[in-house]
């Protein structure tokens, strides 16, 4: 079966052992679910800014489905 892949973006703080480390960050992913996508964002941030891949950073907030003209669906 085949999922839809929509586009989710993220705004806000960035916490890393309950510090924080970002004030505001902002990114954007396709993802299958909202929880595959804060995954994505986390990943994303990660990379941004040179954390190995298990340091357990936190996005605060909520990850919001983008549903703007500009969404296009990808199959996986």
């Amino acid at each position: 079966m085949k999922q839809t892949k929509q586009c989710y973006s993220f705004i806000g703080p960035v916490e890393l052992f309950g510090r924080c480390i970002a004030d505001k960050w902002a990114g954007t992913t396709f993802a299958v679910s909202k929880s595959k996508a804060r995954s994505n964002l986390s990943y994303q941030f990660k990379r941004e800014f040179g954390y190995e891949y298990n340091v357990p950073i936190k996005l605060i907030g909520d990850i919001v489905l983008y549903e703007g003209e500009e969404t296009h669906n990808t199959a996986v």
